[in-house]
C-alpha cells in the first residue's frame, strides 16, 4: 500500500467511502453517525487545502512574474490564457446546447414527477438562497465585475477564498512592481516569496497525505445525504445527458493535449488524476487549486511562469463543465415546463453562461447561482423559477463532483497549451515529495 501511487490510494478511498455510505443507509443512526464521526475528516482536509490557496497564489505567482525578467511575456501569457478559456467555455456551451437539443430530457418528464419535485424542493432554503444571490449579481451594472475584480484592503481580500480575482489583482499588481524596480531591489523581497512558495508546496506533500482517507469521508457523507432514490431515476435521462457531454469535453481537451503539446493524452490524465478525484470529492475548483498546480507544475512540467497566473484565474474565470451544465439544464427545464426557446433564446444562452461563469466563485453550488442568471436571460417565467430550480435540485450535488473534474481538467489543459505556445513546458518534470529533506532535520 505504502508504494501504491497516490491516484490509486485516492481511488480506494473513494470506492470504499462509497461502499461505507451505501451500508450505513441499512443501518438505522448510520448516516447520523457519518455526520458526527467520518464526515468531519473531510470537511478538515477541505479547510487545510482552503487554508493554503491563497499564500500559495500570492508566493507562486509573484516567482512566476519575478522570475519573467521581460515584462512583455506576462501581456502574451496573460492574453493567451483569456482567449483559450473563452474558446474552451464557447465550445462548452454549443456542447450542452446540441446534445440537449437531440436528447430532449426534459420531454419525457412526467407531470406527477414534476409535482413531487416542486413540493419537494421549490420552497426549500437551497433554492431560495441561489435565487436570491442570482437576482443580487443580475442587479449589478455591466461593468461590476471590473469594480468587484479591484480590492480596496488586500488584507482583506486575502481573508476570504471568494475574493480569488482581488487576490490576483494584487499579487499582479505587486509582482509587476517588482519587476520596474530592478532586480537588485527586489531581490529581499523575492527571496522571501520563493522560501513561502517551496514551504507551501510541501504543505501541499504533507496534506495529500490524508487525501485517501479524507475522499473516503467525503463520498461516504454523500452517499448517506443524498436524495430521493425515485427521484434519482426520474432524472437519470437529463443527468447522463449532462454527464456525456462532460465526458464528450474531456476527449475535446486530450484531442488539444496531443495535437498541441504532442503530450500522450492517456499519460496526460495519469498525471493529473489526484486532482480530478479530489476535484470529483469536494466540488470545488479552489479547494482543488493548490493539488492542481502541483500535479501541473511537477508531474505534467508546465513551467511555474505559466501555471501560476493560468490556473488561479482559471479556477476563478474558466468552468466549462459548469456552463456545459447550465444550457443542458436550461434546456432541459424549459422543455419540462413547456417554455419554448426560439433559436436566439439558444444564443443568448451561449453568451449570458460565458458572461456568468467569468464572475461565479469556485465553490461548490455556484452553477446554480449561475443558472438562475441564464433563465433570466430568455424571459424565463419568474414565477416558475424555483419550479425549474427544483427540477434539478435532487441531481444537482453528483452532477456539480462531476462538472468540477471538467472545470479541473480544462484549467491544466489549458495551463499545458499556453506553456507549450510560450516554450515553457518541460518533457522531464521533476516531482517533490514530503519527505525530500527529511534527512537534514530528522
Amino acid at each position: 500500500m505504502k508504494n501504491l501511487a497516490l491516484h490509486w490510494k485516492i481511488l480506494i478511498g473513494m470506492v470504499l467511502g462509497i461502499l461505507f455510505g451505501l451500508g450505513m443507509t441499512t443501518i438505522n443512526g448510520g448516516a447520523q453517525f457519518i455526520a458526527n464521526w467520518i464526515n468531519p475528516f473531510g470537511t478538515i482536509f477541505v479547510k487545510l487545502l482552503k487554508l493554503i490557496a491563497v499564500p500559495l497564489i500570492i508566493a507562486s505567482l509573484v516567482k512566476g512574474i519575478s522570475d519573467l525578467k521581460d515584462i512583455s511575456k506576462f501581456k502574451n501569457i496573460g492574453l493567451r490564457t483569456i482567449g483559450i478559456y473563452i474558446v474552451t467555455t464557447v465550445i462548452a456551451i454549443s456542447i450542452g446546447l446540441l446534445l440537449v437539443n437531440i436528447v430532449q430530457p426534459g420531454n419525457g418528464i412526467s407531470e406527477e414527477t414534476i409535482t413531487k419535485l416542486t413540493d419537494t424542493y421549490a420552497n426549500s432554503g437551497g433554492v431560495q438562497s441561489k435565487i436570491a444571490e442570482a437576482s443580487k449579481q443580475k442587479s449589478s451594472g455591466p461593468l461590476q465585475f471590473l469594480v468587484d475584480m479591484v480590492p480596496d484592503n488586500a488584507l482583506k481580500a486575502m481573508s476570504e477564498n471568494k475574493s480569488m480575482l482581488q487576490v490576483i489583482f494584487f499579487t499582479i499588481f505587486l509582482g509587476i512592481s517588482m519587476l520596474l524596480i530592478g532586480e537588485k531591489r527586489a531581490k529581499p523581497l523575492k527571496d522571501f516569496f520563493d522560501s513561502l512558495n517551496e514551504v507551501v508546496l510541501k504543505m501541499v506533500d504533507l496534506i495529500m497525505l490524508f487525501a485517501p482517507y479524507a475522499v473516503f469521508a467525503l463520498l461516504a457523507n454523500v452517499v448517506v445525504s443524498s436524495n430521493d432514490p425515485d427521484l434519482l431515476v426520474a432524472l437519470l435521462k437529463y443527468a447522463m445527458t449532462v454527464v456525456g457531454g462532460l465526458l464528450l469535453m474531456i476527449t475535446i481537451y486530450m484531442i488539444f493535449v496531443s495535437i498541441f503539446t504532442k503530450k500522450n493524452p492517456l499519460w496526460f490524465l495519469k498525471q493529473l488524476s489526484p486532482a480530478q478525484l479530489l476535484a470529483f470529492s469536494t466540488s470545488s475548483s479552489a479547494a482543488t487549486l493548490p493539488v492542481t498546480m502541483e500535479r501541473v507544475e511537477e508531474h505534467i512540467g508546465v513551467d511555474k511562469e505559466v501555471s501560476s497566473f493560468v490556473l488561479p484565474v482559471g479556477a476563478t474565470i474558466n468552468m466549462d463543465g459548469t456552463s456545459l451544465y447550465q444550457a443542458v439544464a436550461a434546456v432541459f427545464i424549459a422543455q419540462a415546463l413547456g417554455f419554448e426557446l426560439s433559436f436566439i433564446d439558444q444564443l443568448m444562452i451561449v453568451l449570458t453562461a460565458l458572461l456568468a461563469s467569468i464572475g461565479s466563485a469556485a465553490v461548490p453550488g455556484a452553477g446554480m447561482v449561475m443558472l438562475v442568471i441564464v433563465l433570466e436571460a430568455v424571459n424565463f417565467p419568474a414565477d416558475k423559477l424555483a419550479i425549474g430550480l427544483a427540477l434539478i435540485f435532487a441531481v444537482d450535488r453528483p452532477l456539480d463532483m462531476c462538472r468540477t473534474v471538467v472545470n479541473v481538467t480544462g484549467d491544466a489543459t489549458v495551463s499545458a497549451l499556453v506553456a507549450k505556445s510560450v516554450g515553457k513546458l518541460h518533457d522531464n518534470p521533476v516531482a517533490k515529495n514530503w519527505d525530500d529533506n527529511y534527512d537534514e532535520v530528522k
